[in-house]
Formats: structure tokens, C-alpha cells, sequence
């Protein structure tokens, strides 16, 4: 059994575009936070901007490992408005925060695709897969404990 080549190239490539939205959706988020938290808020959402970035140059590196043309394209920025502002109020991070939940989502499910593609047919890609899958299950993981309040287990 041989890899998918073109296959495997599109997913990476659809990685590549969801992980450049992800930088994209991240500094937008940075910049909408307001309030005495801000700082601390700000500085883990530009984190997941710049790890967004390495994620996609990582995905880029791969398509042309396989011979594939990396795309120019940025994923939908598709936005739920959710965590928009106007003066009398601050902006709701648990909206920011379940948003970004959607997106690991997306990504789970393509990296996870990516492994089920490569599996037994290049290493290179299944290691690849799998660590970005441990990657994002983390995040997610620290999404979610965000949301939780103090006292819920």
C-alpha cells in the first residue's frame, strides 16, 4: 500500500488554510479584549496566534516534502459576532473562548483524517499527525478549563 500523495497534499493543505485563519481569528480576538484581565487574556491569544502560524508553516513544509504546491488561501474567518462590543460593555471571553472551541474542533477532525490516511503508509506523516493531534487536544483541554468556573469539577 502506497500513500495518497495528491490526498494527502489537499489535507495538508486544508491544515495550512485553517491554521492561517486560526492566526488571523486569534489577533483579531487580542484585539477585542478589553478590561482589567486584558493583559493576561491578550498575551495567551497572541500564543495561539504565533503557534497557529508554526502549525501552518509545519503543514506548508509537508506539501512540498511531498511534492505539492502550498496554498495561498486563508480558511473561512467565519465569526459569530458573539464577542463583539459596544461602550457599555465588555466583551464576554467565554464567547471568544467557545468560538476557539469550534475551531480546535475543525482541526481535530482534519488532523485526525491526515492519520487515518497515512497510517501504515508514511511515518513521517503519522508522527506528524499525531502530534499536532496531542497539540490540539491540549489546547482544547486548557479551553475548556478556562470556561469551567472555580468551583465545578
Amino acid at each position: 500500500m502506497s500513500l495518497d500523495k495528491d490526498k494527502a497534499v489537499a489535507l495538508l493543505n486544508q491544515i495550512m488554510e485553517l491554521e492561517l485563519a486560526s492566526v488571523v481569528r486569534y489577533t483579531h480576538y487580542a484585539l477585542m479584549v478589553y478590561g482589567y484581565n486584558r493583559i493576561p487574556i491578550v498575551e495567551w491569544l497572541n500564543k495561539q496566534a504565533d503557534e497557529g502560524l508554526l502549525h501552518a508553516r509545519k503543514a506548508g513544509e509537508l506539501v512540498t516534502f511531498l511534492g505539492g504546491h502550498p496554498s495561498l488561501v486563508i480558511g473561512p474567518l467565519l465569526e459569530t459576532h458573539l464577542h463583539d462590543t459596544n461602550a457599555a460593555c465588555s466583551i464576554p471571553v467565554s464567547n471568544i473562548l467557545q468560538e476557539s472551541l469550534a475551531n480546535e474542533a475543525e482541526a481535530l477532525k482534519l488532523y485526525y483524517q491526515l492519520l487515518e490516511l497515512a497510517q501504515g503508509k508514511s511515518v513521517v506523516l503519522e508522527d506528524y499527525a499525531r502530534n499536532q493531534i496531542m497539540a490540539e487536544e491540549m489546547h482544547a483541554d486548557a479551553v475548556r478549563k478556562m470556561l469551567r468556573q472555580p468551583c465545578e469539577v
